[in-house]
């Protein structure tokens, strides 16, 4: 077994182009859908009239809005955006005071005006309270810095939640497309490592291994391992590309996530054996991989989120879905905070489904003599 996974692994060295094309792929359309899905920010334009608020809060607090995107500009560029109808509103900031260039009156101006108030507002208390603190220079320096550490070091913390029905979902564009593309691509990168098995046996290679001191056992173990890690890892390459190249944070459940992906991986791989022991030739594998692929991925919600559906038929058939489950555990991971015993059911179906289908694909396998 050992030996048929250094083999393995050498033939990838030699020959990466197929497992780099489908990282390059999965990253690609995440990295594009998931940007796409910034559009739904409000875009304001955003002109700093006095350098000194580069220095101040101001900015940073404006940067730190969620439903707003406020983008820094010339002032001409600015006016131009707004008599050209692209832009509702644009904003004059100053060291003390700021100034509303309005197009079009609308919600979206009270809401920017909201956000921009409130950043003057924190930074007005907090220029107060530095004025009142000392009246020398190095004294108010050591106060910022002493309150600044503060704040980002706070005693206590405050946790906000809400209420939400049962129908009520989180949707966050950049989780929803970097899970949907990494689970739907791993498919195509564990039945590429499967397909083997097939031409092999098809090629009387398996006749002659069975002579050899290696045990049939063994042999099915050390493909379905290498298949396995190699999906693993193609996943694992893509999460870490976006935590630490990108900076998605996973809200603090990166290594949890990838954790969770080994059932998944697991279930995928045991899908590939039981449609290698279906097919009988390579074209026909290739062909049925790619309908199951595209397939899972509509109906398992990784193109838009399953939440979404309202046809019964097509949430019947996403519970025999192991992409539907793969989806759940990372959103609820990722998403909701959950614990591994709340992730129990999906991770369980996930096994169960495995072990199932490698069950099933071993005993055709055997069965027709493929």
């Amino acid at each position: 077994m050992i030996a048929i996974l250094i083999a393995k692994a050498k033939h990838l060295l030699r020959n990466p182009w197929t497992f780099l094309s489908f990282i390059g792929m999965s990253i690609g359309f995440a990295f594009i859908t998931g940007s796409a899905g910034q559009e739904n920010m409000i875009r304001v334009p955003v002109v700093v009239m006095d350098d000194e608020v580069n220095q101040t809060s101001i900015k940073t607090a404006l940067e730190q809005e969620d439903a707003i995107l406020f983008k820094e500009m010339e002032k001409e560029d600015m006016v131009q955006l707004i008599e050209d109808g692209k832009v509702e509103v644009g904003v004059l900031l100053r060291k003390d005071s700021y100034e509303l260039v309005v197009g079009v009156e609308s919600t979206t101006v009270t809401m920017v005006e909201n956000a921009v108030h409130q950043a003057y507002i924190q930074y007005l208390q907090q220029k107060k309270m530095v004025d009142h603190a000392s009246e020398s220079r190095q004294e108010k320096d050591a106060f910022v810095k002493e309150m600044n550490h503060a704040l980002d070091e706070p005693v206590f913390s405050i946790r906000v939640s809400n209420f939400t029905s049962d129908k009520g979902f989180i949707y966050d564009p950049k989780y929803q497309f970097l899970f949907g593309f990494s689970l739907f691509f791993v498919i195509y990168t564990i039945g590429s490592n499967v397909l083997p098995i097939l031409i092999e046996k098809q090629d009387g290679i398996w006749d002659r291994l069975i002579l050899s001191p290696v045990k049939k056992w063994q042999m099915y173990a050390g493909n379905m391992i290498y298949s396995f890690f190699a999906g693993y890892l193609q996943v694992a390459i893509i999460f870490s590309f976006f935590h630490f190249i990108i900076g998605i944070d996973f809200n603090g459940m990166f290594m949890e996530a990838l954790l969770l992906l080994i059932p998944y991986v697991f279930t995928i791989v045991a899908l590939a054996i039981l449609l290698t022991a279906m097919v009988k030739n390579a074209q026909q594998f290739n062909a049925v991989i790619t309908i199951f692929a595209v397939c899972m991925a509509m109906i398992g919600g990784a193109y838009w989120p399953i939440e979404i559906v309202e046809s019964n038929i097509l949430i019947g058939l996403s519970k025999i879905n192991p992409l539907t489950y793969g989806m759940e555990i990372l959103h609820g991971a990722v998403n909701y905070g959950y614990s591994f015993e709340q992730l129990f059911y999906p991770i369980s179906i996930l096994l169960l489904m495995g072990v199932v289908m490698i069950s099933i694909g071993i005993h055709l396998m055997e069965k027709r003599h493929i």
